[in-house]
């Protein structure tokens, strides 16, 4: 995750104070879980982790930043990224390797980091094989929020990364650089996140997780931005016939930050399926 020190004091200073969040809560049993098993854990060459979402039953929406190794600034081989759909307590709804992925084109992970860089955010991952299962359902793409809209979010994270937790409620205190700043709960390993909000009377996503920063002593989260950049990797994807990746020259403008980068969630272990 990438973590931002941000100058948002201006930002902050003609606000309300938005209502306390709710908290997390551990979707621990196949009960808790039931609706969000399109909500996966990403597995990422047994270095780290981020959370995707399943948006069609073979294409999956995470973070850009997952994809690349911190250290050395370099893009992970699609094969070597698996997905855990409705990963919780050592076992997965369905498991799928990542054949091929595209990455937003004005994402510039060598960048300055600020909000704008944090807006462009995103890739999409395409599966090996489709996930048809009838307890996963794919979440539809909505639009994006306004100051003041209610959301909510399913993440794993370094410190929860057995099962998904669920934040019901949190809201969207404004807009900066293009990304969303929210007072949601985030931390390392909930890059790529789903943010969801409730339109046409269910959960869909609006939203990915990209970073947590601080704006004063304020913790917040930031957003991006979806619009129509979700369907410019879909034509992206399929004129592809390997990982298409277009990654364009620092965005202008935006306010100074200092960043502290990590991707996901790092991790030692060796990620197995059960029995093997």
């Amino acid at each position: 995750m990438i973590r931002l020190f941000a100058a948002l004091m201006a930002f902050f200073a003609a606000m309300p104070v938005a209502a306390d969040p709710s908290e997390l809560r551990a979707l621990m049993t196949a009960n808790d879980s039931k609706g969000w098993e399109a909500v996966g854990r990403l597995n990422i060459a047994d270095e780290a982790f981020c959370t995707g979402a399943l948006i069609s039953e073979t294409l999956v929406l995470t973070a850009a930043h997952c994809v690349y190794n911190a250290d050395t600034g370099e893009r992970y081989p699609a094969n070597s990224i698996e997905f855990l759909a409705g990963w919780r307590n050592g076992r997965a709804v369905a498991y799928r390797s990542v054949r091929r992925y595209v990455v937003n084109e004005a994402y510039d992970f060598a960048g300055e980091d600020n909000t704008r860089r944090v807006a462009n955010d995103i890739a999409l991952l395409e599966l090996d094989q489709p996930i048809q299962k009838t307890n996963v359902a794919p979440f539809a793409v909505g639009d994006w929020p306004r100051k003041g809209d209610e959301v909510g979010v399913v993440s794993y994270a370094f410190d929860r990364a057995e099962a998904p937790s669920i934040q019901e409620t949190c809201k969207v205190l404004g807009r900066q650089g293009g990304s969303l700043v929210m007072n949601c709960d985030v931390d390392h390993g909930s890059s790529g996140a789903p943010i969801f909000m409730i339109q046409w009377n269910r959960p869909v996503v609006v939203s990915v997780v990209s970073a947590k920063a601080t704006a004063g002593r304020l913790p917040v989260s930031l957003g991006t931005s979806l619009g129509d950049t979700l369907d410019t990797l879909k034509v992206a994807l399929a004129n592809s016939d390997g990982i298409f990746v277009h990654v364009a020259a620092p965005t202008e403008g935006a306010a100074p930050v200092v960043v502290r980068r990590d991707t996901g969630a790092a991790s030692t272990a060796k990620f197995l399926r059960p029995g093997g």
